[in-house]
């Protein structure tokens, strides 16, 4: 938990930021000593990451991170966020994990036990080997992406130190490498997270290579992920390079011209297919002026969460209406559908230190209890809401900490966006510092075209105003604003599609 003197740290840590990065806008070009601050400065302020146990080292773009974690999960996340800041071309992992021992097979019962409450990886056929904390697993899935998940899953329990995914995809059946091809480049297309513009795609006997340029290294992993359809056999992704410059507007054509309603219903609908937790329920969409409305059934509440984040991340979508109804084929009784959840968090590496309550009527599920950051708040909704049985969750769990100062999802393939929240932290700034760190902070993000957004700041408050492309890119400016120390943000970005 923070104290008084990691507050000071704060302090220091934005106004060493501000020191580096002054000119740095102007320069247009960051060298590796202004990355590695950078990547040190977005772990520092990412509370889901222990900061002080990784040491970050940038050579020509390539960053390298160093130190130790207690579990898996936090090593994936720092990789993730620092993939995240401009200048960054690929990140070296040399964290090492030190998680707590289990003996073999108590560790691979209890990945066995999470891949068969996990609603999605319920049905695989995967076989597990634990080795010291080392998990191989091995067996036949139907997509690239439910590989993954069954990975992402395993990394989620208690005690494992690393995972070798030796699972095999069988596709049911066969494609022509032009219909590859035409896919992964309508995919790159629809996903708003990719400016695919300087994207190329070759597929040759299901082998497909991408080239080009990208503007980060976050956006390079995603590229790579949608070059997985059907039929895809291999990825490469060595050709395709990371630029700064390529999150120019000029460079993106006709990236975020307006969409017509069929074509965006038909872009969502495409998504639905590569999610593993999803595409089994077939959601009913509908498109109206770019407001996307799901109907149907799922089986689980991660199933709907998840439905609306993949609609959300689709070019032209303005709003997401999501009217899914989660009917579990069997709601457990109360008392043992408690049971489940807290096992499940009892071994879960993120939540299972806090002494979480867990209430359950007939199928909807309270949490209270006291947790030290909003991560771990989000965790443990995201743990209930996948367990067998739930229909909804009501997360009453306080945060301990008040200087937890942001968490955001970092839009790995396999997540979905929880509400992000900000508590500020007091660094005594004059507006001219605050303003300054938001314009550090805005050139940064990969997500974000500083010179699209306008800033004001008075008494500690920011005013944004412009035009972006997205409501994403709307969304992590008011994030930036307040990374950079605004105690309060007025949001009056525009979003305009038109080219």
């Amino acid at each position: 938990m923070k104290t008084l003197k990691n507050a000071i740290s704060m302090a220091i840590a934005i106004a060493s930021l501000l020191f580096y990065s002054e000119n740095l806008i102007a320069a247009g070009s960051p060298n590796d000593s202004d990355i590695s601050n950078a990547v040190e400065n977005e772990l520092f302020f990412n509370v889901a990451t222990p900061s002080y146990l990784i040491d970050v080292q940038a050579n020509e773009g390539i960053v390298t991170l160093t130190g130790s974690v207690n579990d898996i999960l936090a090593q994936d996340r720092a990789v993730k966020i620092a993939r995240t800041v401009k200048g960054v071309r690929g990140v070296i992992n040399n964290i090492e994990v030190d998680a707590p021992s289990l003996t073999n097979a108590g560790l691979k019962n209890n990945v066995d036990d999470a891949l068969l409450s996990d609603p999605a990886t319920d049905s695989y056929e995967i076989t597990i080997n634990a080795d010291q904390g080392n998990v191989t697993l091995s067996g036949t899935v139907e997509s690239w992406q439910e590989k993954q998940l069954s990975e992402y899953v395993a990394k989620g329990v208690l005690g494992v130190k690393s995972v070798e995914n030796n699972i095999t995809v069988n596709y049911d059946t066969d494609r022509t490498d032009y219909e590859i091809k035409k896919d992964i480049e309508q995919s790159l297309k629809n996903d708003i997270r990719i400016d695919n513009a300087l994207i190329d795609v070759a597929v040759y006997k299901g082998k497909v290579e991408l080239s080009g340029t990208v503007g980060s290294a976050n956006e390079k992993s995603l590229a790579f992920s949608k070059a997985w359809t059907a039929g895809t056999n291999s990825v490469s992704d060595e050709k395709l390079e990371v630029k700064a410059w390529a999150r120019d507007k000029n460079l993106r054509k006709d990236k975020y011209v307006s969409k017509t309603d069929i074509e965006i219903k038909d872009a969502v609908e495409d998504a639905f297919l590569y999610d593993p937790r999803v595409f089994a329920f077939n959601p009913d969409v509908s498109v109206k002026t770019g407001v996307v409305t799901l109907t149907g059934k799922v089986n689980n509440l991660k199933a709907k969460k998840a439905a609306e984040q993949n609609a959300k991340n689709i070019v032209g979508v303005y709003r997401v209406k999501n009217y899914l109804k989660v009917r579990p084929t069997f709601i457990p009784d109360d008392s043992d559908l408690e049971a489940d959840i807290k096992s499940a968090m009892l071994k879960n590496p993120i939540v299972e230190k806090w002494e979480v309550d867990v209430k359950a009527n007939n199928g909807i599920v309270y949490l209270s209890g006291t947790v030290d950051s909003y991560f771990e708040k989000s965790t443990a909704e995201d743990l209930a809401s996948k367990t067998k049985g739930v229909l909804a969750v009501e997360n009453n769990l306080s945060v301990f900490d008040n200087n937890d100062y942001y968490f955001y999802d970092y839009y790995g393939w396999n997540t979905y966006a929880p509400p992000y929240h900000v508590d500020v932290a007091y660094t005594y700034n004059t507006d001219e510092v605050i303003k300054q760190n938001i314009v550090d902070e805005l050139w940064w993000s990969p997500y974000v075209n500083q010179d699209e957004v306008d800033v004001v700041v008075e008494n500690g408050k920011a005013l944004l105003e412009g035009t972006v492309d997205t409501k994403r890119e709307k969304l992590f400016a008011e994030i930036n604003a307040l990374q950079g120390g605004a105690t309060k943000v007025e949001n009056k970005l525009v979003v305009d599609y038109t080219p």
